[in-house]
């Protein structure tokens, strides 16, 4: 079976590029990048050189490999392939001073970690859940870092968190980044989600799926088509709209408002 590889740069704050493939014997030589890479390895096993140091992956883990570190990258079994995906997010994802530990310590055995990556690879399959995305990027972030010895600042911020959720509301039918909520609200981006996560119970894509879902309701229930619900409420179309309304109140749409 021919090397299947699937590359591109979706339109998501500090992703740089989303990578998913399958290698039968290719191996990489030793190279560098000015990203964080964050690799998933679904199956087969990954031998690599990190820092002059051997690490071999696991499918029960994320590897981290930090910026301007020199790795390379082979099958640890000859002629068996692998599969991996692989997310390259911006240097300013972590401190610089993250660098270090990761090289040091570039295995994270975190089922958090792993079900987060899964779910940011899910949504960058669809071009409607950027925020999703990018919220999970963040949330990444905050699991990464007391792995790396950078614990996260947990202290609250309820005016804050009050602020965005006045934001997100009154812009629930665009597509909102959490980098530009952030910009006009003068904070940063993970404590942004942060303290609306710990205020609300809930992280805010999933804040903004459950307004949507709430006007696209009454829209429905006032005479509107599914179609015309969508485009009022916010979701990028009518098949956005169907998956969660389905996920959120087990039933579609048009049956719904029958």
């Amino acid at each position: 079976m021919a090397d299947v590889i699937h590359a591109w740069h979706p339109d998501v704050p500090l992703v740089q590029e989303v990578l998913h493939a399958r290698f039968e014997h290719h191996a990489y030589p030793s190279h560098t990048h000015d990203s964080w890479t964050v690799l998933l390895v679904d199956q087969g096993t990954v031998t690599y050189d990190l820092d002059r140091h051997e690490h071999q992956t696991s499918n029960s883990a994320v590897t981290l490999l930090p910026p301007q570190v020199p790795h390379d990258g082979r099958s640890a079994t000859p002629d068996v392939p692998f599969r991996k995906r692989v997310l390259y997010l911006e240097p300013e994802w972590l401190p610089h001073k993250a660098v270090d530990a990761a090289a040091e310590a570039p295995t994270l055995f975190d089922p958090k970690a792993i079900s987060t990556v899964d779910q940011i690879h899910a949504a960058l399959n669809d071009p409607a859940d950027v925020l999703a995305a990018e919220c999970s990027v963040l949330a990444l972030r905050d699991l990464v870092q007391p792995h790396l010895k950078s614990p996260v600042d947990t202290a609250t911020d309820k005016p804050l968190a009050r602020r965005l959720r006045h934001l997100l509301d009154d812009r629930l039918e665009e597509t909102v980044t959490i980098a530009e909520a952030a910009a006009d609200l003068g904070a940063h981006r993970s404590h942004l989600v942060r303290v609306f996560t710990q205020t609300y119970g809930i992280a805010p894509h999933q804040y903004v799926v459950g307004r949507r879902v709430d006007r696209a309701r009454r829209l429905l229930l006032s005479g509107l088509s599914p179609a015309e619900a969508a485009a009022q409420s916010g979701f990028h179309d009518q098949s956005h709209l169907t998956r969660h309304f389905r996920r959120t109140l087990g039933t579609t749409p048009g049956v719904f408002a029958a």
